[in-house]
């Protein structure tokens, strides 16, 4: 004969209606959340993903690394220094540049100004001495052409008193011509040479100064430090990123929109978004791009109806004061339709 427990049997078929009553609450609540989640014709729902722009950063030259000032993590502002080069090597070359641009400074000073009154004066005194000269070599001509008519003195001597008389000419032109020279300076053309040769000593001096400047790296925007890729003692070049930064503006939801709804939204519209890890907080944002070209749905894409379509992408821009937004965090895009 078979035992019966009463009190066994009531607490089974309580347990059963709990979880009954427990399993019909779920039902409701997921169809109450689903029908207030669920686009209507005053506003249209989109799901996607957040979405900030990522920067790569790398020194602008190849040397060793003496150190990096940040770590991964770390809030930098725009201009921050974030690490430095070895820069024994850019400073000697800047040094080296600088004193070429000096010299050739001075060498296109000099042509510019011209002779020195000196310098005139002393080709005008070698001017001078070489018209002395040949008035002596023509008085030792005639004399000598005189005795040789009497035959007191030979041939020879003759010859070599014309000879003199030559070489006083010549001298003479010579120093006229230095004069001459002096006189008017240096040539037009010797000065743009002289200038050309000092610009690009200038080039190679801002060339030499932009190297040993960019043996330092700074944020070039706000952001936060994603990654510290090198660490020093690591052999920088502009190929290989230093740090991954995260730019904190701007921030935008990626969702996307089905073909149908398109004609619903246009560039301004502001729009509301929403967080799983902050259900509470509400979002302001703004449609701020709407891809000309169409796509399949991408799988990452959560549609209330789930089939294959094409659809465009949209970008909602968030304002996002209390840094709450994260790469790839799932949002909840809501955007009223009836907007003027």
């Amino acid at each position: 004969m078979a035992l019966h427990y009463p009190q066994l049997d009531m607490k089974r078929i309580h347990v059963v209606i709990i979880v009954l009553v427990v399993g019909a609450l779920a039902v409701i609540f997921w169809w109450w959340h689903n029908r207030s989640l669920a686009s209507s014709n005053d506003q249209l729902l989109l799901f996607g993903n957040v979405d900030i722009r990522q920067v790569q950063l790398a020194f602008n030259g190849s040397e060793r690394i003496t150190s990096l000032l940040v770590h991964e993590g770390d809030r930098v502002p725009a201009g921050q220094l974030l690490g430095t080069l070895e820069t024994r090597r850019f400073a000697a070359h800047v040094e080296s540049a600088r004193a070429m641009v000096a010299a050739q400074r001075q060498v296109v000073d000099r042509l510019e100004a011209g002779n020195r009154p000196q310098e005139i004066q002393k080709a005008k005194a070698d001017l001078e001495s070489a018209k002395a000269d040949l008035r002596n070599s023509e008085l030792n001509y005639n004399r000598v052409t005189n005795l040789v008519a009497q035959t007191v003195e030979s041939q020879e001597r003759l010859d070599s008193a014309r000879a003199m008389l030559d070489v006083g000419r010549a001298r003479l032109d010579s120093a006229k011509e230095s004069y001459d020279l002096m006189v008017l300076g240096p040539r037009k053309e010797d000065i743009a040479a002289a200038k050309a040769t000092l610009q690009a000593d200038e080039a190679e001096l801002v060339l030499a100064e932009q190297n040993l400047a960019d043996s330092k790296l700074y944020a070039p925007t706000n952001g936060v430090i994603q990654n510290r890729i090198l660490e020093p003692g690591d052999m920088a070049s502009a190929q290989k990123p230093a740090f991954t930064l995260a730019l904190t503006d701007p921030v935008w939801v990626r969702a996307y929109i089905a073909e149908t709804d398109l004609g619903k939204v246009r560039l301004g519209m502001t729009a509301s978004v929403f967080t799983d890890s902050f259900p509470t907080n509400k979002y302001e944002g703004w449609i701020g791009f709407i891809s000309p070209t169409a796509e399949f749905t991408p799988k990452t894409v959560e549609t209330v109806e789930v089939r294959t379509r094409l659809v465009y992408q949209i970008r909602v821009f968030v304002k996002n004061p209390r840094d709450e937004l994260r790469l790839g965090m799932p949002a909840t895009v809501r955007i009223p339709v009836d907007q003027q």
